[in-house]
């Protein structure tokens, strides 16, 4: 569990004795904001030191720092608030490499907790471990019903709430937020998607356990039950991203693509690898600039000087085809989802479950 002697005691949590039902214990939490407005269960020592033991570290091991408040996340105390999420023990590899990946620079979690921006942490996991925990890859994968999701999500939530200080109307100042700001998480249909696993096209190994975080707004459904051709499926696909409203148009940035393994099939049956299917949306996927106000515009015109080379042009929504991310999950069905990013201040981030020290696959814009 690591050289105690080494430890720094004054970073232990502290402990709280409070008398009272389950009813009780809650009351007592959500008095001083540490919940996200759901109940949490009481995180006992003897649950919190199950967590720890899960992740073969010392409890007063550092992580780092959690903005906007700048907290120290230790073991410990990130085994606090997973056990206030409900996660089980073999999920905390999951939720610590999450909360190592988003404090790191390139992520700017300053600017995902304190924007006005409907921002929030989504989680992929990728791999043997998605598995063996239970992570729901199929129907409903972004909604309800599967503890693993649900839990492992909500803990990274309660990280940035807790240890970070991302209390909402104080230093959280989204202006209405979305719903995956109370947890979002999803692992990627690995047995269905037509192509390479996504952590196995960013560079690791097929039976590496990735986590990979993005700073996602809320997502766009993208119903097509009709197109039975490459061509047809595209179009309206890249159709759907240009919503003149999401941050795209204005500050391009990374973006995501959440294929349905139908939509996926149809591609792959016509011979397209996903760099081909990014390059084919990056065409389709352009604003007329008619759709944008003047000022946006002159947004855009600052922000984005490239899209004035030419300014006949419609306005690209991403930068470079590479900027696209496309992930393969959820079950039957001919539903995709276009999940627009934060922007080009936020890269996205993968990390190996415990590895020591992390290890890394290709950076997002990599093909």
């Amino acid at each position: 569990m690591g050289n105690s002697a080494l430890v720094d005691e004054s970073l232990a949590a502290a402990c709280i004795e409070i008398e009272g039902d389950f009813e009780e214990v809650n009351s007592y939490f959500f008095e001083h904001g540490w919940s996200d407005g759901l109940p949490v269960v009481p995180p006992t020592q003897a649950r919190v030191d199950a967590m720890i033991e899960a992740s073969g570290r010392n409890r007063l091991d550092v992580l780092g720092r959690v903005a906007p408040s700048w907290g120290i996340a230790t073991i410990e105390k990130v085994a606090i608030n997973a056990t206030m999420a409900g996660c089980r023990p073999d999920y905390f590899p999951v939720v610590l490499a999450a909360v190592e990946a988003v404090m790191e620079e390139p992520f700017d979690l300053y600017g995902v907790q304190a924007t006005t921006n409907p921002v929030a942490p989504m989680i992929v996991v990728n791999g043997p471990i998605s598995r063996s925990i239970g992570l729901n890859s199929g129907y409903n994968a972004f909604g309800q019903g599967w503890r693993a999701n649900a839990t492992i999500g909500r803990a990274l939530r309660l990280v940035l709430l807790n240890i970070g200080g991302g209390k909402p109307g104080v230093m959280d100042r989204a202006t209405q937020g979305h719903p995956g700001k109370y947890s979002f998480c999803v692992a990627e249909n690995e047995a269905e998607t037509p192509w390479e696993p996504f952590h196995v096209e960013h560079g690791f190994s097929a039976n590496a356990d990735v986590v990979s975080v993005y700073g996602a707004a809320a997502f766009i459904n993208i119903l097509d039950h009709t197109s039975r051709t490459a061509s047809g499926l595209l179009n309206m696909i890249g159709h759907s991203m240009t919503a003149s409203g999401n941050n795209h148009p204005l500050f391009a940035g990374v973006a995501l693509l959440a294929l349905c393994p139908e939509h996926a099939r149809i591609l792959s049956a016509e011979g397209y690898s996903k760099a081909d299917v990014r390059r084919e949306l990056f065409k389709h996927a352009r604003v007329p600039r008619g759709h944008l106000s003047a000022e946006c515009i002159e947004l855009v015109r600052r922000m984005r000087p490239n899209q004035f080379i030419d300014e006949s042009r419609d306005v690209d929504v991403l930068d470079r085809p590479e900027d696209l991310w496309i992930i393969v999950t959820g079950g039957g069905g001919p539903h995709s989802s276009f999940i627009p990013g934060y922007g080009s201040s936020v890269q996205p981030i993968m990390r190996q479950i415990g590895s020591k020290p992390p290890v890394y696959g290709t950076r997002l814009g990599a093909t």
